[in-house]
């Protein structure tokens, strides 16, 4: 199985993929003039505006599902992995792909706010629906629907429930050993697996806005607690850090493991953790009310900041400063090793032993917690995700129980995730986000090509900024933006009152 998931990443994780998110983030930051950077003031302002309707969710609710579904594993495990197979170096690429990545993340997000729908009290969106709308090939959409059912629903969310059960053992050891028709299974796995899956099924059961104020109670939370132990550990070693940042620089252009690698593994585990370009954060996007869909883009851009810029490289200053990583070689063994061989570089042993080292009893517990609710509300936000694709089959094929079977396959994964290997479960994953990277970075660049939609509500958006408007508004057909229906009708309810 393992061999089988490795030839099918590596089809897919092919260097064509590597340059193409990073390609496609540095030709739309061009296309916006770096909108990442002229507008960071206006981010800012834009996450506490209010929703003051019972329709949709606020713009910080929205960013809180997308930075739950940015925030996970990736941050700590994924970025543990990225140093253990690129060296150092891998940490810059994740930065470039941050950086470049926030104007994709602009674009994706704010062509989901301007084709989402009405779904009684809640709105519907994603690349799903800009593709049939803006692209007008349902079959594409179709496609991307089904990937990303199965990827959010079934492959993804193994990955974040393993690292919870990986630093539940490391954390309170493994307990007695149970033989079940899965294998012998840690009893300490078997107990964080139903757990997680009893506190799953009460959520995914309450609906979108449940897992809104969940996510937004904590995801804020536990950021801020991370960065906050992570700023202590680089302040008692802060003599350190200028060699570590320049060793990042360094090592990015002449790695120890090769340039391929470094910039390979940079990037996969950059997208994976910010997601930028991967389909997934319009969904939360499009969720959100809000007076113009530029708003959104901008929160969403913001969202690839906080999550890369902020709580990865927390994690990766913590590994390096205190030296708790091994590199691999490209064929056997170690480029680097400064701890045991036997600790895997694809789980959260690094970030664990990191914070051990400096502040003795707490690095294991405390990743343990962190990974639990970072993964806990990354697993929530895979589930919205996939719901909200399961509802556009279900406008055209119209088969019951789909809610009822996607709700028991997940916590089914979730489960499995648990207890199994973790290269296992990373592989599956990778696959899951590879499919749909490729998809949405395509069928975005081909959206721009046809009509850019997202440039025309920037523009307009920055215009009515420039004129000190109190009150955003969006006329699409004013624009040349078609099928942008819900927008339509709002603006003839505010024009008729």
């Amino acid at each position: 199985m393992q061999d089988i998931v490795n030839a099918i990443n590596g089809v897919i994780w092919s260097p064509a993929l590597i340059y193409l998110c990073l390609a496609a983030g540095l030709f739309f930051s061009i296309m916006t003039r770096f909108m990442q950077v002229r507008h960071i003031k206006e981010m800012w302002r834009l996450l506490f505006t209010p929703n003051d309707t019972n329709k949709g969710i606020s713009s910080f609710q929205a960013l809180a599902i997308s930075l739950s579904g940015r925030v996970g594993t990736g941050n700590i495990a994924g970025v543990a992995a990225a140093i253990g197979f690129g060296g150092p170096g891998a940490v810059f690429w994740m930065w470039m792909v941050a950086f470049l990545g926030a104007a994709t993340a602009y674009v994706e997000s704010t062509l989901a706010q301007i084709y989402k729908e009405e779904d009684g009290d809640q709105f519907r969106g994603g690349p799903a629906y800009y593709f049939e709308k803006a692209m007008g090939q349902k079959w594409f959409a179709m496609v991307f629907a089904v990937a990303t059912i199965i990827a959010c629903g079934l492959l993804m969310p193994g990955i974040q429930s393993n690292s919870i059960g990986n630093a539940i053992v490391t954390a309170f050891g493994s307990g007695e050993m149970v033989n079940t028709g899965l294998g012998v299974i840690s009893s300490a796995k078997i107990a964080t697996g139903t757990l997680i899956c009893i506190a799953l099924a009460f959520i995914i059961f309450g609906g979108v806005k449940r897992i809104a104020m969940v996510a937004q109670v904590i995801v804020p939370f536990m950021a801020l607690a991370y960065i906050i132990v992570a700023l202590v550990i680089i302040g008692l070693n802060i003599d350190q850090l200028p060699g570590i940042i320049g060793m990042i620089v360094g090592d990015a252009f002449t790695p120890m493991a090769g340039i391929g690698a470094a910039i390979g593994w940079g990037v996969k585990r950059g997208v994976y953790s910010n997601e930028a370009g991967q389909g997934t954060g319009p969904h939360a996007a499009a969720a959100s009310n809000v007076s113009h869909p530029a708003q959104q883009g901008l929160v969403q851009a913001f969202s690839i900041y906080v999550d890369t810029l902020f709580v990865c490289s927390a994690t990766a200053f913590m590994i390096l400063i205190t030296g708790a990583y091994n590199v691999h070689g490209p064929v056997d063994g170690f480029l680097i090793q400064n701890i045991s061989a036997e600790i895997a570089a694809n789980s959260p042993a690094f970030t664990q032993m990191a914070i051990e080292s400096t502040l003795p009893g707490l690095g294991k517990p405390f990743i343990a917690f962190a990974l639990f609710f970072f993964s806990f509300t990354t697993i929530l936000a895979y589930y919205y995700i996939a719901e909200t694709n399961v509802s556009y089959i279900r406008r055209t094929f119209k088969v019951p129980g789909m809610m009822g079977i996607l709700k028991f396959g997940l916590l089914a994964s979730v489960f499995y995730g648990t207890v199994k290997a973790a290269d296992l479960a990373w592989g599956l994953g990778d696959i899951g986000v590879g499919l749909m990277a490729w998809l949405n970075i395509l069928g975005i660049l081909v959206i721009f090509f046809m009509a850019k939609p997202a440039m025309k509500a920037l523009k307009d958006y920055e215009t009515q900024k420039k004129n000190n408007v109190e009150d955003y508004t969006f006329d699409p057909e004013k624009l040349g933006i078609e099928k942008a229906d819900y927008w339509v009708k709002r603006l003839a309810k505010l024009k008729n009152k």
